[in-house]
């Protein structure tokens, strides 16, 4: 097998000390631009292979991305955040990068954790999704020079480095897409409004029955844990109105689910009397009976557009407000959104 070139052989091939191909590899700035592209021409002619952790300690950068696992974590993250952290890890490894996965258990451990980084500067940049309506994590990070970008947006987002799915647009096309079924009495089932998604959600969804001059009737914004007992919970609120909703369009696949439950455990067949649609895509949805109709969202794309951007962060200084990117989600129709039952009957289907 062919020996991987070491520096010594770059070196001798243009002529220049060891000091120098290495200082050029390791991207020190008393080395011009030109030298630098020459000899990483040259390297990867060579089939040059850096050694990270060398490279690690004479940069004294650790190229060290950390995740902040949500507290609290419910079922709502196992599938989502596998798909988005395995974006990250791809293309991060890929740049010879590496991530980790900090899991807090309390909003006072997250702190601790901030300054620690602060401290040991063991890790490069962070992570964080699940942001709040109002984030207090944000100034604290700045004040500890911390390079963050944030899966998600806040109000306090303006200057910070973001990727995010348009989620008001999501639930006013989808609340939409329902009345085009042919549905009036339209619910949401949504999380806790401190977090800022479970807003925008809500919100694209009370903009759509205003828009579309559908009455809000009260009960019909119900909201619950991000679980599959939250969205059975909500559910179960909802069908004990005197007017339930023909469908209901839900913040996550996992509520969805729950949600699909109640009405199984009250004889009405999900998508037969009530449409249900949820939002996230997972592959769980694929497999209940009904298949879950849902809003998805590009997950994994989500974290390599991440892990690119938050390397272009912390690499070249771009000012956090100059790196932000807002994506869109689509409806995928599987099994659970449907015309009202009293339609089919009048159309004879």
């Amino acid at each position: 097998m062919e020996s991987v070139p070491k520096l010594e052989m770059i070196a001798r091939r243009l002529n220049l000390s060891e000091s120098t191909i290495s200082r050029a590899l390791n991207d020190y700035s008393d080395i011009s631009k030109k030298t630098k592209k020459l000899v990483w021409t040259v390297a990867n002619e060579m089939g040059y292979q850096p050694n990270i952790y060398a490279r690690r300690l004479a940069s004294g950068k650790s190229e060290t991305v950390a995740y902040l696992l949500p507290v609290h974590e419910s079922e709502l993250g196992n599938s989502f955040v596998g798909e988005l952290i395995a974006g990250m890890s791809s293309i991060l490894s890929e740049n010879g990068w590496d991530l980790t996965v900090l899991s807090p258990t309390t909003a006072e451990d997250e702190i601790a954790l901030f300054q620690k980084i602060a401290r040991n500067r063991h890790i490069s940049g962070l992570v964080i999704s699940r942001t709040l309506v109002d984030d207090p994590r944000f100034e604290i990070l700045n004040k500890l020079e911390i390079p963050f970008i944030t899966h998600g947006r806040s109000h306090s987002s303006e200057e910070t480095a973001w990727i995010d799915v348009d989620n008001e647009k999501a639930f006013f096309e989808v609340t939409k897409h329902l009345a085009k079924l042919g549905h009036k009495r339209i619910a949401h089932i949504g999380g806790p409004l401190k977090f800022n998604f479970s807003m925008q959600r809500a919100e694209g969804w009370e903009n759509a029955m205003r828009h579309l001059e559908f009455e809000i009737l009260d009960g019909y914004h119900q909201t619950s844990d991000f679980s599959f007992e939250g969205g059975k919970s909500a559910m179960l609120g909802l069908l004990e109105l005197a007017v339930p909703p023909t469908a209901v369009c839900c913040v996550s696949d996992v509520m969805a689910i729950g949600a699909m439950q109640a009405l199984r455990e009250n004889n009405i067949m999900p998508g037969e009397a009530v449409s249900i649609i949820g939002y996230d895509g997972l592959e769980i949805g694929k497999y209940v009976e009904p298949p879950l109709s849902t809003i998805t969202q590009p997950r994994k794309v989500a974290g390599e557009k991440i892990a690119k951007k938050i390397m272009e962060l912390i690499e070249t200084g771009r000012k956090p407000k100059e790196i932000q990117e807002l994506l869109s989600a689509t409806i995928l129709r599987r099994g659970t959104d449907n015309p009202p039952l009293v339609d089919k009957i009048v159309n004879g289907s």
